[in-house]
Formats: structure tokens, C-alpha cells, sequence
């Protein structure tokens, strides 16, 4: 997985670098079809803030987490990223709208009922 980082207002440090690649990488780990991560360190005044946006099956994610210490921020920004994995996985993998297996059968009984009258037709066709 590749993760680029870039600051605002804040130079990066291997300190920094080194924490968010850690964090990141273990949620790589839970998700191996992330490709790309982009991390946005902020600093304003006395909040320290940090925005992780990536695409995940189709969809783009994005979390914020803001703290008066960096790390907190960092490792705020990696719980929140795996929350919202885990809820775009679950969505993608739920059978919400699978059907029944009562009305599966009915289908195909009404299916059938067609192909019926589609022949009864087709044979007094013939017949004009």
C-alpha cells in the first residue's frame, strides 16, 4: 500500500512519518485491497489535525481526527479509517437485497407459466 503524506503548515518529521506509516500499515494488513492512502497533517493555532482520504471497492472514504497532540490525531485518524472500512465491507457484503427462497420459487413458476403460454401461442399460430 502507498501512503502519501503531505503537511499544512507543518514540516513532517521522521518522528511523524514513521508513526503514520505504522498505524496505516497495520490497517493494510485487515484490508489488503487499499492501494492508496493520502494523509494531510494540519496545524492551526493549538489543534493538530489529520485527514486520511482513500478509495475502498468503489467508494471514497474520507475521516478526520483533531487533537492538541499530534500522535493522539494520528492514532484517532487510524481508528476512525478502520471504522469506516469495516462499515463499507459490511455494507458490500450484506444480502439485503438477495430474496427469499419462497419467492425464488414462485418466479420460477410463474416462469414457467410463461414459457407455457408462449407455446400455446406460438401453436395456434401455426395453425391460422
Amino acid at each position: 500500500m502507498r501512503i502519501n503524506i503531505s503537511g499544512h503548515h507543518v514540516e513532517i518529521t521522521e518522528g511523524i512519518e514513521t508513526t503514520v506509516k505504522n498505524k496505516f500499515q497495520k490497517i493494510s494488513n485487515h484490508y489488503p485491497d487499499l492501494i492508496d492512502l493520502s494523509v494531510i497533517v494540519k496545524v492551526d493555532r493549538h489543534e493538530q489535525s489529520v485527514e486520511v482520504s482513500t478509495q475502498y471497492q468503489g467508494a471514497s472514504l474520507s475521516v478526520t481526527a483533531t487533537d492538541k497532540d499530534m500522535y493522539t490525531a494520528i492514532q484517532a485518524t487510524a481508528k476512525k479509517l478502520e471504522a469506516a472500512l469495516s462499515k463499507r465491507k459490511g455494507a458490500l457484503t450484506a444480502h439485503r437485497n438477495d430474496k427469499p427462497i419462497g419467492e425464488v420459487a414462485e418466479e420460477s413458476a410463474t416462469s414457467d407459466e410463461v414459457a407455457e403460454e408462449s407455446a400455446e401461442f406460438l401453436d395456434e399460430a401455426a395453425n391460422y
